[in-house]
């Protein structure tokens, strides 16, 4: 939603400076630039890209449209779900969440966090590191360089979009400077022309580097970074997971290991201590 009304407020501006100036619309509506400049840069993205980019570049803009973002709901509800493995275990031991761990969707403790169940990355994150933990004696500096890597490599993959977004950005101008040397080609044929015929074709010509500009920096780079800021959030939520499992994989009591993770999420949406102690009390009373 807000990326839609960035939109509109960065085509109400140019376009209502321009009108402010007595601009003639007409002359902007230039399908054949528009044509040569989004053709173009699409047909090059096509190229650069295997299928998996092109997808996950569909599904980028449609996570810009939807706002993903992880809020202060998002954050709680994985530190209860942290709480709650960490107290089975302690309590029964690791043999007791195997069950949970092997089918996560069945589990009495995943079943209760069906917004965490619905993001696959961060249930094979924690799941394949409690199954980890339980088949190896790993120890702790070990597990935590584990995930560090794991993270990684997934955020590398979360800033594909990101990057080849932006790479279509950076060639926008360009293709603006090319659809605008053909309209000059145009023009030049058009010599014996009048000049007002000669002026509208070389301000259509004009228009082809305004586009390519304005798309660069109004639009398509403008998404490039919401796409790398959606794969950041998507790092600092796992990195709250991580944090709590090598805390308590390195002995930490259940509730001081669900505090280093909180101690980790980002500052916007930060619960505080007493809203961690509270709901880990209701939660114990329950």
């Amino acid at each position: 939603m807000f990326a839609l009304i960035g939109a509109f407020i960065v085509l109400g501006s140019v376009l209502g400076g321009y009108l402010m100036e007595h601009g003639n619309m007409s002359v902007l509506a230039q399908p054949a630039e528009l044509l040569i400049i989004f053709g173009a840069a699409i047909g090059g993205f096509i190229i650069a890209s295997p299928m998996k980019v092109i997808t996950a570049v569909i599904k980028g803009f449609l996570n810009i449209l939807s706002g993903k973002a992880y809020s202060k709901t998002d954050y709680m509800e994985v530190l209860m779900l942290m709480s709650e493995i960490f107290a089975k275990i302690r309590k029964e031991g690791l043999v007791s969440i195997e069950a949970d761990v092997d089918n996560p969707g069945d589990s009495k403790i995943f079943s209760n966090y069906q917004k965490f169940l619905k993001n696959h990355h961060a249930v094979a994150l924690v799941t394949d590191t409690l199954r980890t933990v339980m088949t190896t004696s790993i120890a702790p500096h070990e597990l935590e360089s584990l995930l560090d890597t794991e993270l990684e490599a997934h955020h590398e993959e979360l800033l594909i979009p990101s990057k080849s977004i932006a790479n279509i950005a950076d060639s926008l101008p360009g293709l603006g400077i090319v659809a605008a040397v053909l309209g000059v080609v145009i023009t030049m044929g058009k010599i014996n022309e009048p000049p007002e015929v000669l002026g509208h074709s070389i301000g259509a010509a004009l228009v082809g580097t305004f586009l390519g500009v304005l798309m660069c920096y109004g639009f398509v780079g403008p998404a490039s970074r919401n796409l790398e800021q959606i794969a950041n959030e998507d790092r600092d939520y796992l990195n709250v997971l991580k944090i709590s499992l090598v805390g308590f994989v390195g002995g930490a009591a259940p509730q001081i290991a669900v505090e280093f993770g909180r101690r980790v999420v980002p500052s916007n949406v930060k619960p505080t201590f007493v809203e961690v102690e509270d709901a880990l009390r209701q939660l114990k009373s329950k």
